[in-house]
C-alpha cells in the first residue's frame, strides 16, 4: 500500500514537472525574456525621436490659420505629445524596476510581473504613436516640398 502511494506521488511530481516544462516551450515566455522584448522596442523607437526636433521646427515655421497651416500644426502637436509620452514611459519605467531586474535578469515579484505586462502593452501603444508621428509629419513635409 505504501508503494503505491509512492508511486502515485511520484507520478504526480514527474506529470507536473513535465507540464510546467511544456507551458515554457508552449508560448508563456519568462520575465527575463519579457524585459527583453520591452527593452528592444524601446531601442527601436527611441532613435527615431532623435528626428523630432527638426520635424517640431520645421512643422513649426509652416503653421498659419490655413487649413494646411493648421495640418502643420497638428502634426507637430502630435510629434510633441509623442516625445512627452516617451519621456514619461522612460521614467515610470525606470522608478518600477532596479537596474538589476532591467538589465541583468533578477526576479521578479508578483506585483513587478504584472507592472512589467503593463509596461508592455504602454510601450507598444508608445511605439504605435510615435512612428504614426512621424509618418504623418514627414508625409506633410514631403508634400511641401
Amino acid at each position: 500500500m505504501i508503494n503505491t502511494k509512492k508511486f502515485v506521488l511520484l507520478a504526480l511530481a514527474c506529470f507536473l514537472m513535465a507540464s510546467c516544462k511544456d507551458e515554457k516551450k508552449g508560448g508563456i515566455k519568462s520575465s527575463a525574456d519579457q524585459m527583453k522584448e520591452v527593452l528592444a522596442i524601446h531601442d527601436e523607437i527611441m532613435p527615431k525621436t532623435v528626428k523630432f526636433g527638426s520635424l517640431v521646427g520645421q512643422l513649426s515655421s509652416m503653421e498659419d490659420s490655413t487649413e494646411m497651416g493648421l495640418k502643420y500644426k497638428h502634426a507637430r502637436e502630435d510629434l510633441q505629445a509623442a516625445h512627452q509620452s516617451m519621456m514619461k514611459w522612460m521614467q515610470d519605467f525606470g522608478n518600477k524596476f532596479d537596474p538589476d531586474e532591467i538589465l541583468n535578469g533578477k526576479e521578479l515579484t508578483g506585483q513587478k510581473l504584472k507592472w512589467l505586462n503593463e509596461e508592455e502593452q504602454e510601450i507598444k501603444a508608445l511605439q504605435e504613436e510615435i512612428n504614426k508621428s512621424l509618418e504623418q509629419a514627414e508625409a506633410l513635409l514631403d508634400k511641401k516640398e
